[in-house]
């Protein structure tokens, strides 16, 4: 039975234009060389604590690792699509041209980059719905 490998083939290209032998960068990863050649033969596919610490021992990206290990989760992983980045709704421009408030309740970066990042699902009507959720996000003690 003939399947596309593309996940092995690059796994091994890399490896080898590291210099690493199959042996040495088990070594590094922490399982058997035997693992290594399963997974470039295709026979075996990664755990995903594995794949991250192969794609950063290999030096690749690790979303587009996980999506050539694990195709199936191509529609789990949320890639900005330029064109949704670009419509953000009324509302989303409403509350963010209103710099009054933004100041009045200390609205930082980072806070509307998550508020921004919301908005793209397009649920949130009101500047009032963006504040209670602003408010709920702060209310989450650190560290959870």
């Amino acid at each position: 039975m003939k399947h596309n490998n593309q996940f092995g083939e690059i796994v091994r290209s890399h490896r080898e234009g590291l210099g690493l032998t199959q042996r040495a960068l088990a070594q590094q990863l922490g399982v058997e060389a035997s693992h290594i050649a399963f997974m470039e033969s295709g026979h075996r596919k990664p755990s995903l604590k594995l794949l991250g610490r192969l794609a950063d021992t290999l030096g690749l990206d690790r979303q587009n690792l996980l999506i050539l290990a694990h195709p199936e989760a191509k529609e789990l992983v949320a890639e900005a699509k330029p064109e949704k980045m670009q419509k953000t709704s009324p509302s989303w421009r409403r509350f963010t041209d209103n710099r009054e408030l933004l100041n009045r309740y200390n609205v930082t970066d980072r806070e509307l980059r998550t508020l921004e990042h919301l908005s793209f699902l397009g649920t949130v009507v009101s500047a009032k719905e963006f504040l209670a959720i602003l408010t709920l996000i702060r209310d989450i003690p650190a560290g959870k």
